[in-house]
């Protein structure tokens, strides 16, 4: 082969390998932080960008938000009672100057710190607290990382208690505790419907001693009410005082009624 050729043909080869090595594209969703000789020269926006082969180089940096779980944590509550508990963070880079050059690798770096910081926040609170006030201490979680996280040009948008598993015996304990809670809420109830109801008897029958029919009237309807079921025998207590000393008035009226009259006159034969 001519040398001409080959050395024509090398110099495309450079040039093309050159090419590919300056053509940068720089996709929608991250920055790419330009080094140059080892210094830091700026920001390139997504597009099509050249770099000076060797000399520059420009890694990429993601601004999606990233999820990680944080893997579940042995903890002891301030009350003595050992927990696990697990949890997610979610956080983007917003500087990425920042992510590149003050740490290492910022992924690995927010996953132990979340993972200490949830030790430490929840090992602050006692067992029902961290139960009942998993929103505050999703906020306390989140301003601390926050505030470890801001020099590293990262922000941690929300973290969430994803699952926080209890002793056997600590759920059994629970269980009883809520049980006698139960019942304790039942026999209220019960005592205040008992007192609803006397307090009704009560008026009812002031009432009805103000109105002696109305008694009556109540043993009329509760015959009726029973002469619906078909019963063989039915038990009904009546008034037996009430109906005796009527029955004496009814008795005083008529002999009295009889003596005004006088006798009666007898006719001659």
């Amino acid at each position: 082969m001519d040398p001409t050729t080959v050395t024509v043909i090398v110099l495309v080869i450079l040039i093309l390998v050159a090419a590919r090595m300056s053509i940068r594209i720089v996709r929608q969703y991250e920055k790419g932080v330009l080094f140059r000789l080892g210094r830091v020269v700026g920001v390139r926006d997504p597009g099509l960008r050249l770099i000076i082969p060797v000399i520059d180089r420009l890694p990429l940096v993601s601004l999606r938000i990233v999820t990680m779980p944080i893997q579940s944590q042995g903890i002891i509550t301030q009350d003595n009672v050992s927990v696990d508990v697990s949890a997610v963070a979610y956080y983007r880079v917003v500087d990425a100057v920042k992510s590149v050059i003050a740490i290492e690798n910022v992924a690995a770096a927010i996953d132990q710190i979340a993972q200490t910081t949830l030790r430490k926040v929840v090992g602050r609170h006692t067992l029902d607290q961290t139960l009942s006030e998993t929103e505050r201490i999703n906020g306390d979680i989140r301003e601390i990382l926050d505030v470890l996280t801001v020099e590293w040009g990262v922000e941690v948008t929300l973290v969430e208690l994803k699952d926080i598993q209890l002793p056997e015996s600590m759920k059994r304990a629970m269980a009883r505790q809520a049980e006698a809670e139960r019942e304790k809420r039942a026999k209220i109830i019960a005592a205040e419907g008992e007192a609803i109801a006397a307090s009704a008897l009560g008026d009812a029958s002031d009432t009805m001693m103000a109105h002696p029919l109305a008694l009556q009237l109540r043993n009329l309807q509760s015959l009726v009410e029973i002469a619906v079921d078909k019963n063989s025998t039915v038990v009904f207590p009546a008034p037996l005082m009430s109906t005796i000393g009527e029955l004496s008035a009814f008795l005083a009226r008529e002999n009295k009624a009889a003596s005004a009259a006088g006798p009666s006159p007898v006719k001659a034969a």
